[in-house]
């Protein structure tokens, strides 16, 4: 394993990139700014090592981006609705940055700040320490992301948080995935399946309504694989609200603490790479990037167009705080916030 860093110059100061490389060749390249993932270099079935993961081409283009490519999103990722907050009767009231609803912490967040950065043997720790009332969140936090990258070329991400006060989080990551390299084109060719019998049906803002709702039946069912694009021009109120899926399904047979493996298996089959997500959230967001469009140059030097990609974004619920039947993301002084996403990808 070999692991060497870099520091680029942005508006919003130093970033510091980290590539780590396995003895087979395939790599990963991390970046201070907002925890994110930039490369997932993996073979295909031909063996030929290719990028995975959606990047720009300027590191510091990741700042305020629409997409919020490959970033951690936080205090509370996804979305609030109306931006109002409760927490032991006392109200605060969000940003409001989409729709009418808040969204990824805020217009700033946490993917769009530095992060202090520590080198481990076998990958980096990311640390964020976010002032009571930044964004208007209670409670001072000290977030952290951990990536690890093995020589079977997995990926895994732990996210940490603690509070001096009580105060609601909701961590993951917003990495992009195009399985026949980052560049290449349309996802709805995919093959997706998930471990997720329920979806959380939502308004024409995507708060969920706070059913949680059978796939049976509908474009939402993907508990049988079938390629992304298969329903995804159906008319069904999930898909006309987001253009497409951006939809939080409830993992099956979730358990607090436990990670559920293969939650999402996604296969590219002219490529033949796989990728398996396996996670200890409550639920995954897959969102087929709908919004692309216009967003930075790539490497290619052009902007991604339209279901370019897929995030594969395990989380706690969206809009939890008014939903009772959800999951928690409360967290007070006394707790450890401590969750797993775990990337491996393979060969079909």
């Amino acid at each position: 394993m070999k692991i060497s860093s870099r520091k680029v110059a942005s508006p919003r100061g130093e970033i510091t990139l980290v590539t780590i490389i396995n003895d087979k060749g395939a790599s990963v390249t991390l970046s201070s700014l907002g925890a994110g993932i930039v490369e997932v270099c993996v073979p295909d079935k031909d063996g030929h090592i290719e990028n995975v993961a959606l990047r720009y081409a300027d590191p510091a283009d990741y700042i305020t981006d629409g997409p919020c490519m490959g970033k951690v999103p936080g205090r509370y990722a996804n979305r609030i609705a109306k931006g109002e907050l409760v927490i032991d009767g006392t109200k605060y009231q969000l940003a409001i940055n989409n729709g009418p609803n808040a969204l990824h912490g805020g217009p700033e967040g946490f993917q769009n700040q530095i992060w202090k950065t520590e080198i481990l043997t076998d990958g980096v720790r990311f640390i964020y320490n976010s002032k009571d009332g930044e964004e208007h969140y209670p409670g001072a936090l000290t977030a952290s992301a951990t990536y690890t990258w093995n020589e079977d070329n997995v990926l895994t991400l732990r996210l940490e948080a603690d509070t001096d006060a009580p105060t609601v989080v909701n961590l993951t990551n917003h990495a992009y995935w195009n399985l026949d390299g980052a560049d290449s084109g349309s996802v709805l060719d995919h093959e997706m399946t998930m471990h997720a019998s329920r979806y959380l049906p939502t308004d024409n803002t995507l708060i969920p309504t706070g059913e949680m709702a059978p796939v049976t039946d509908t474009p939402m069912d993907f508990t049988v694989t079938k390629t992304l694009g298969r329903d995804i021009k159906t008319t069904f109120p999930a898909l006309d609200y987001g253009k497409g899926y951006d939809a939080c399904w409830v993992v099956d047979d979730y358990t607090k603490g436990v990670l559920a493996e293969d939650v999402v298996v996604l296969h590219a089959p002219r490529s033949g790479r796989v990728l398996k997500v396996s996670t200890t959230q409550p639920g995954v967001q897959i969102y087929t990037g709908n919004w692309l469009a216009g967003c930075p140059n790539n490497c290619s030097g052009h902007s991604y167009a339209d279901y370019d990609g897929v995030a594969i974004e395990a989380q706690g619920m969206p809009d939890a705080p008014h939903n009772s039947t959800f999951p928690s993301q409360l967290l007070r002084p006394s707790e450890h916030y401590d969750e797993i996403i775990r990337f491996a990808f393979g060969v079909r």
